[in-house]
């Protein structure tokens, strides 16, 4: 294992408030980096970086191997060691390609969150990107040139176009340079049948994307993460005095010498890390790939990636810029969501966490979110059909893209939405993750509440909730049940539903 990349060594007892943390649990390398916010301008004070190589411990079955999950849990214990003092709301740390196909992920995450100390989750290919575009355009000027950013990660390649801070196309390939060299530098030799096999999966890859990214097209192509820049690097040093970037002639140069090196022992090129030799082949002819396929002619390399758009995202989060939300209301608007009782819902639905929030459901900001978000989107099913609609808005949800959203978060608001009306889905839940179930049943029960009280598409009162253990009772204004017959039977009705699960409702 290399020894950890290190700015501003310093110990510190620990971090003030203004302080937020990114860890990137990439296929390739670890990433740790924590900043100061600075009225909204990120100024790093330590980082950390190691190449675990994680992509490289999944078996033949995509299951992680033992040696490389230790590998993993040590490098994150010492970044968990930074990050002993910082509250869960200042670190977000989110896993990538391998996690997001390892057979065993859940498993592992597990154990790696008890030893980084913080929650874990696992994001898509295109969260990737989108991640990916915001920290690299963060830490660039003049951001409306219209830009392709490529990252050639360890499990996966992210491209993006984009213009004055927005992406407009993004794609997730699975083509790593890790995957890639396993696939077909195992033995380490390097010979031209295996550089030609590599470039042909790097073109199958590209090519159903090639006609939509062309059109679009871009001023200026930027590579991000520690392949580009390796390679630049490499190039830079064998053109001493000329800043003239990554070109396609430099990259062919660069096939040349790394085929005469016979095998990834004999890569003795100046500026390549020697941590970086039996990766560096396919990582090169990737971007190669991508080069020929994409016509482009130079490139230059940023320092912003996936970390730095996980901090930029965290403090949108924080404060009235979380991307969730903006991503719930375009999906409201595509399936044409009644706004006004979308809202009345929500308002429901809260009120009553506020009752019972902390001695009986969960009191934490991104619950209270999901709640809000299920609520507003819990009829966009009826887009399609009104017959299982609940089951069709599950369905869009957990197919959509979701700017913003883990895999965990869309998972866990996609069975909200499925919940919230007829047959309790018991099994449905209990599928989540462990620490999600308990919090994601109590939550489903006051969405259902919530809707039921809000049938008559009106203004009605909220009832006052007690809570017990596996009870809850729901108690409202003097005579308003004997005006409201319907909502009685609906009630009785719903205390089955809830029996079935394990819950008792009464009501007066």
């Amino acid at each position: 294992m290399s020894e950890p990349e290190r700015i501003h060594e310093r110990p510190r007892a620990g971090y003030g408030p203004d302080h937020v943390a990114a860890v990137d649990l990439g296929s390739n390398s670890f990433h740790m980096i924590i900043a100061r916010n600075n009225g909204g301008e990120l100024l790093v004070v330590d980082k950390l970086r190691e190449m675990v190589q994680l992509a490289a411990g999944l078996d033949k079955r995509r299951v992680l191997t033992r040696k490389a999950k230790d590998r993993a849990l040590k490098c994150l214990r010492r970044f968990g060691e930074r990050l002993a003092n910082m509250p869960p709301e200042a670190v977000r740390a989110v896993g990538t390609n391998t996690l997001r196909s390892a057979r065993d992920a859940r498993e592992f995450v597990a154990e790696a969150e008890d030893a980084l100390g913080h929650p874990i989750q696992t994001i898509s290919g295109i969260e990737e990107a989108r991640l990916i575009f915001q920290g690299v355009t963060q830490t660039l000027p003049d951001p409306s040139k219209r830009r392709l950013v490529v990252d050639i990660g360890g499990g996966s390649t992210e491209l993006i176009v984009g213009e004055k801070g927005r992406p407009r196309a993004m794609e997730s390939l699975y083509m790593g340079c890790v995957s890639m060299s396993r696939r077909y530098f195992a033995d380490g030799n390097i010979d031209e049948e295996a550089m030609r096999q590599v470039e042909l999966d790097a073109r199958r890859e590209l090519e159903p994307i090639r006609e939509r990214y062309l059109a679009r097209g871009w001023d200026q192509a930027i590579g991000a993460s520690g392949t580009v820049r390796s390679i630049n690097q490499v190039i830079a040093s064998h053109r001493p005095g000329k800043r003239e970037g990554i070109t396609l002639k430099g990259l062919r140069k660069l096939r040349e010498l790394v085929l005469a090196a016979g095998h990834v022992d004999a890569l003795r090129l100046e500026g390549l890390n020697p941590d970086r030799r039996a990766i560096f082949p396919a990582g090169l002819l990737i971007l190669l790939s991508v080069f020929e396929t994409l016509k482009i002619e130079r490139m230059t390399t940023a320092d912003g990636a996936l970390r730095e758009g996980l901090l930029y995202d965290l403090l949108g989060r924080m404060g009235d810029a979380d991307v969730r939300a903006r991503s719930v209301r375009w999906l409201a608007d595509r399936y044409h969501v009644d706004w006004e009782h979308a809202e009345r819902v929500e308002g429901v639905a809260t009120a009553m966490l506020d009752q019972v929030s902390g001695s009986w459901a969960p009191d934490d900001r991104i619950s209270r979110r999901l709640l809000a978000w299920a609520s507003q989107l819990h009829e966009i099913g009826l887009d399609i059909a009104h017959q299982h609609y609940h089951k069709h808005g599950e369905y869009i949800i957990a197919q959509s893209d979701l700017f913003g959203f883990s895999r965990e978060e869309q998972r866990m608001l996609a069975t909200l939405v499925r919940a919230h009306r007829r047959k309790f889905p018991a099994a449905a839940i209990s599928a989540l993750p462990d620490h999600c179930v308990r919090s994601t049943e109590r939550l489903a029960i006051l969405l259902r509440l919530a809707v039921l009280c809000s049938r008559s598409r009106r203004d009605t009162p909220v009832p006052q909730l007690e809570a017990g253990k596996r009870r809850l009772s729901a108690k409202f204004p003097s005579g308003w049940l004997a005006d409201h017959p319907l909502t009685r039977a609906d009630l009785k009705q719903e205390a089955g539903y809830l029996r079935s699960a394990g819950y008792k409702l009464d009501w007066d």
